[in-house]
């Protein structure tokens, strides 16, 4: 039976973060003989063994199988990322091998922000070796910029609502008007006179006060202002994400059995589901998030961490994350997380 949480002493926190280092690298339970051959702690094969013990009494560790080594559980991995795990920067060799990668998202700075964010997840699924995804920001806080309308037959017009850096937003309307060139045109002079510089919210709340008084009072005016709730409303999460890097994490160990493989690929199908996982990940340290196995609520995900970091355009707040087995390299992860989060708040801020 697992007794109550209690806080490890040196030796117990050096085993443990042997245990689950050398497990990341070779994806098989760790004895005390390997510890004591790979690793100099000054300790007999006995000792070590009587720390595993406590170790696995005190649920940090488990037995998969009678006479193997040992594993961690979540209780481990938890305990290592909050309380023995250091954070670190990138060393030259990574931040040199990254960079070769990472430059290639400023480039794409010519494009809209959905170019630099496919961009981003493509580099961060190559560079960490693992299932990579890109929440866009949300937009409620965003800065209206301007909008345009283009007409596209005599029963449907395509809106476009340029937002702060980047950003654009698109939406297709159905039409029960018969819409001129001049006077979409009018429209358009009147809702960015008006709107420009205020937040998508804002205009939400108050788009009808606003527009009130204008000299342009047609019925496309008041089809937009009736729209508000659609057409500067927040886009669906599910629409907000970005996601590469699956050829990586169905080649891991942990998911070579058929029926891990398609668990995992359903999970991934529902774009929705993983990014509420990556979006409602926690606890947080040092503005990193990491959420293990069964600390992740999503259907398939008791499996897996998800590692997430926040970037920041103006009022805006994006997430980027890592999703892989719990046998991760957490060090690594969180080092190229904090790079990439701060090349994509940079890149999207107009940072040089």
């Amino acid at each position: 039976m697992v007794m109550e949480s209690r806080e490890l002493n040196i030796r117990e926190r050096q085993v443990l973060g042997i245990i689950i280092q050398a497990y990341v690298v070779t994806a098989a339970p760790v004895g005390s003989r390997y510890i004591t051959q790979h690793y100099n702690l000054g300790f007999s094969d006995a000792t070590i063994r009587n720390v595993m013990a406590e170790l696995e009494d005190h649920g940090y560790i488990s037995q998969p199988h009678t006479s193997a080594g040992r594993i961690p559980t979540d209780k481990g991995y938890r305990y290592y990322v909050d309380l023995i795990m250091t954070f670190q920067r990138l060393d030259e060799c990574e931040k040199k091998r990254i960079e070769e990668n990472v430059g290639q998202i400023s480039i794409e700075r010519k494009g809209t922000s959905s170019d630099v964010l496919l961009s981003a997840v493509k580099v961060l699924g190559t560079i960490s070796r693992q299932l990579s995804v890109v929440l866009s920001p949300t937009l409620s806080n965003a800065i209206f910029e301007k909008l345009d309308l283009v007409l596209l037959s005599s029963t449907r017009m395509m809106v476009i609502l340029s937002i702060q850096s980047l950003f654009v937003k698109t939406i297709v309307m159905e039409l029960d008007l018969d819409v001129s060139r001049q006077m979409a045109n009018e429209v358009v002079d009147v809702l960015n006179q008006r709107l420009s510089g205020l937040t998508l919210a804002e205009i939400r709340r108050s788009i009808h006060r606003r527009l009130s008084n204008c000299a342009c009072d047609s019925a496309l005016k008041n089809l937009i202002v009736r729209s508000a709730g659609t057409l500067f409303d927040e886009t669906p999460v599910f629409e907000r994400l970005y996601i590469s890097g699956t050829e990586y994490i169905v080649d891991q160990p942990e998911f070579k059995q058929p029926e891990k493989v398609r668990e995992l690929i359903t999970m991934i199908e529902d774009k929705f589901s993983v990014a509420r996982l990556v979006e409602n990940s926690g606890p947080s340290r040092m503005d990193i998030t990491i959420s293990i196995g069964k600390e992740n609520s999503g259907p398939h995900a008791e499996n897996l961490t998800i590692v997430s970091a926040p970037y920041y355009v103006g009022n805006m707040v994006g997430k980027v994350g890592i999703l892989g087995p719990k046998r991760m390299d957490y060090e690594y992860a969180v080092r190229v997380l904090n790079y990439m989060a701060d090349s994509l708040s940079s890149t999207l801020s107009g940072v040089n």
